[in-house]
Parts: structure tokens; sequence; C-alpha cells
């Protein structure tokens, strides 16, 4: 099968950020189908053009056996939100440039945010005499989680046309994957699809980069971590994850000198807040920036408690964020300031960590204590996480489960 898949944020080789696109695409190639992914050429982690894409409209290379046509994405992504909305319209032109140059495909899988993905991969499905099958993928509600963070205007001409540009997305592909049950459910109460045309692959964990390994290991020695109890966030940056509140449990939490608080990531916000921090004087607080995702376990493993943390948002009791299953597959509790489908994942179906409702720094302190002073109970949740994750949602399987989506859509290959 000829595997066309359309995604702007595909990691390049030590980036930082999620692979699931990368680790799809490697086991769907081990499994002898052919894989071309269209991806910008902007590295996100350092929102630069790396040299040897400079001065090029379409640069072809090779991630494994899969073959990646990295496009040109203006440089006005770090520019705000206008800027970032014209790297999206550039990506876009650039995309659909590189996906009429690519032999027809089997099937088109077109993957959301950002949202304006949906139009290369429709003119990838559709540009030929003989119409590809194609499938719009939503990794978050779009346009409906910027306007619940502020980043966009309700009733504003641009959010008239993103939902505008949702509903003919929904419309026009031949199936829907969501990420959560959640997403499903919001798309068929608001009309945009039909529960059959709606398939539910989720995000995992690649088990064999993330297991269980020592506490003790290069990256605490590193970072001079010594033996303090650490509560690790890994991720975005951003308005949306309200990493404020890690700041204000980190302040009530001074008297702890036992426990540490660690941010690994990079984003719009994180300046702000690591000056926040030297403002207050927080020694039990420390930025460690992003890191290559092939440092990502160690830094878990280095841990004793994984954070996950978002904005008190309704738009966000229908997401997984992606690093529970990380923390998860390497056998670490997951501290949840999120409600939702993901409260009810960690703490309901894996029993593998402890809720606090968002933005609640003082609840976040004391479960932070709980967790420090309850080793066994720890063990226990990170365990089970474990067992959780290779029992539901190991890259294999997904793998395998979305293959078999596609093969209905195409039946003949």
């Amino acid at each position: 099968m000829k595997i066309l898949v359309v995604h702007q944020y595909y990691l390049m080789p030590g980036m930082a950020g999620g692979s699931r696109f990368n680790e799809l695409s490697r086991l769907w190639s081990e499994a002898g189908h052919q894989v071309t992914v269209v991806a910008g050429n902007l590295d996100y982690t350092t929102q630069k053009v790396p040299d040897r894409y400079r001065g090029h409209w379409i640069v072809e290379e090779w991630d494994g056996p899969v073959r990646v046509l990295r496009c040109h994405v203006p440089a006005s992504y770090a520019s705000g939100f206008t800027g970032r909305m014209w790297a999206f319209t550039g990506f876009t032109f650039s995309a659909i440039s590189a996906v009429i140059r690519v032999e027809k495909p089997d099937v088109v899988i077109a993957t959301s945010p950002p949202l304006v993905a949906a139009l290369p991969g429709w003119v990838a499905a559709r540009i030929r005499r003989q119409r590809t099958p194609w499938i719009f993928e939503i990794r978050d509600l779009w346009p409906e989680s910027a306007v619940t963070t502020g980043v966009l205007k309700e009733g504003s001409l641009l959010t008239r046309g993103l939902y505008a540009l949702e509903r003919w997305a929904s419309w026009s592909a031949d199936k829907i994957n969501v990420l959560t049950p959640a997403f499903r459910d919001d798309l068929v109460k608001r009309g945009l699809a039909s529960a059959a045309k709606i398939c539910f692959v989720p995000n995992g964990a690649d088990v064999e980069l993330f297991k269980p390994g020592p506490r003790d290991n290069e990256v605490r020695r590193e970072f001079g971590w010594g033996d303090r109890f650490v509560v690790m966030y890994a991720g975005a940056h951003g308005r949306a994850n309200a990493l404020g509140q890690l700041i204000d449990a980190a302040d009530r939490l001074r008297d702890r000198k036992d426990i540490l608080i660690v941010s690994v990531g990079d984003g719009a916000e994180r300046a702000r807040l690591e000056e926040e921090a030297r403002r207050r004087g927080l020694e039990n607080l420390v930025f460690c920036g992003s890191q290559p995702k092939g440092r990502m376990a160690d830094f878990v493993n280095a841990c004793d408690v994984g954070a996950a943390v978002l904005q008190n948002n309704p738009t966000f009791r229908t997401v997984y964020p992606n690093k529970v299953f990380d923390y998860m597959a390497c056998e670490r509790p997951t501290l949840l300031a999120i409600d939702g489908v993901a409260r009810k994942l960690v703490c309901d179906d894996a029993r593998a960590g402890v809720f606090v409702e968002p933005e609640q720094p003082a609840a976040l302190a004391a479960a932070i204590i709980r967790l420090a002073d309850d080793p066994e109970g720890r063990a226990q949740m990170g365990r089970r996480g474990r067992q959780w994750v290779l029992a539901n949602v190991t890259r294999e399987a997904l793998a395998a489960q979305y293959l078999a989506v596609m093969k209905e859509l195409v039946p003949s290959v």
C-alpha cells in the first residue's frame, strides 16, 4: 500500500516533541508499505529552519525507510499569532505543491493541527482522475481549543472561517480518526460526522524506548538532582499549559527541601515563567529546556512522578496528554491536573496516578507531599501504569489498528 501522510510537525532526527507519526510510519514501512510524509522544514524547538533546507521550497530526504518531503514554512512562525497563521498558510501552499508531485497514493492521512493540513490532504486525494480515499485525523479540537484559551475571538471572521474549514474537512474526508473518545462525541453532537465515519486510534507509547530504568542515572547526575523527590513536567510551555500552577505549588513547598519540581520543554511562555520563578527566589523549581526525544526516557526514569497539567478549560476535558503514556510506560505515576477523559484513563482505567483540580496550586502542592511520603503507593501505581500501556496502547498495536482502517478504505490493495 502507498500511504501519504501530511503532517507539518513530523519530527526531524533528534528533535523534541510528539513522535506519533515517526513511529507509525516506521512500523508501516517495516510491514512492507511505502510511506511518504509531507512535513514542514522548521525545527519547532528552535523555531528556525536548519541550514540544509534554507533557500529550498521542497527538500527530499529519508527517515530510515520513510520518504520525507520537507516543505517551506515561513520564518514568521516565531512572530506571535499573526506570524504563526502566515506560517501555516505558507506551509499549506508548499505542501500542496509537494503532494502534486508524489506518485498516486492508495490512501492519504492529513493530521490536524494545524487545521489547514486538511487542504493539501484533500488535494492529494482528489487531484487525480481516480479519487483516493483520505483520512482526516484530529489530534486537537480546532478552532475550539484556540477560542476557549483566548487565542482566537469567538465570532471573528478568522474563527468563523476555521469552523467552516473544520466542517468541510469532516464532510469531505472518507474517514475521521480521533485521538480520544470525547472528540468523537463532540463531532457527533455538533453534526459534523456520523459515529460510523469516525474511528478511534489514540496516542500511545514506544515501549521499547520508554521502559523502566535506573532512577539514579546520567540525567539525575548531570542536573544535580541528588536524592531529592522529583516531580517532572515534560511538554509545551504555552498559554494552554498553565504552568504558573507549578510555580505557585513550588512556592508552597519551600519548606520541603527534599522536593524538586522540574520542567522540561519549551514554548512561548517559558521565558516569562523562568523570570517569575527567579523573582520569587524559588530554588525548588528548575527549567531544563527542550531535550531530544532519545533522551526523554532517561528524564522520565530520573523523576519520581510525572506531571500533566493544563488550563482549567472545558475543552481540555476531551484530551489525552501524550506525556502520560510515556510516564506510565516507564512505571512512573502521574500527577494529573486535567479533568475529563484523561482523568478516567489515568485514575480509573489504569489506576496509575492521582488527580487534582486544574489550576488549584494548594491542592497540587498537597498531592505532591502525599506522593513524596508514599513510596509504596507510587510503586504500585507505576507498575499498574506500564501493565495498562502494554495491554492497550503500544505503538505496534496502534499501527496495526490504523492499517486495518486504511485497508477498509482500499480493500483491493
